[in-house]
């Protein structure tokens, strides 16, 4: 078999168009859910705050004081972050609280759909009895 057909049937099985398609849907469900976060959540929690956006927390490591990020940035100051990093955290742990969400949904649809089979016909059923008391026999 050549390589090219092998890729071939690698890349038509239905498992890897299946992932394909769902990392593509993630992408896009990602940037809904930071839109959600970044727009939305995050205002509100700011305003709660007293009008400090979390992105804006920073602490200069060379003592200095400067106004806001973006002065401590341009002088050149090394700057520690921690706002920007309490930003990624909460990003995450709403993204991951959906995603968990809707797997758990998914999960629901999916059990819902494995019924219990169907009992056999009264058919099959005394078939079946015929078949055992002839093999006793």
């Amino acid at each position: 078999m050549s390589m090219m057909s092998e890729f071939k049937d690698f890349a038509l099985k239905g498992n890897v168009m299946d992932m394909a398609v769902g990392i593509i849907i993630g992408g896009a469900f990602g940037k809904i859910v930071a839109s959600l976060v970044n727009d939305l959540l995050m205002p509100v929690v700011g305003l709660a705050m007293g009008g400090v956006s979390f992105a804006d927390l920073y602490s200069a490591l060379d003592g200095n004081t400067y106004e806001s990020l973006a002065a401590a940035e341009e002088a050149g100051a090394a700057v520690f972050k921690y706002g920007a990093f309490i930003q990624s955290s909460i990003d995450f742990v709403i993204i991951a609280f959906v995603i968990f969400m809707m797997v758990k949904a998914m999960n629901n649809m999916r059990q819902k759909e494995e019924e219990a089979p169907a009992a056999p016909s009264e058919e099959v059923t005394l078939l079946t009895e015929i078949r055992d008391s002839l093999a006793k026999s």
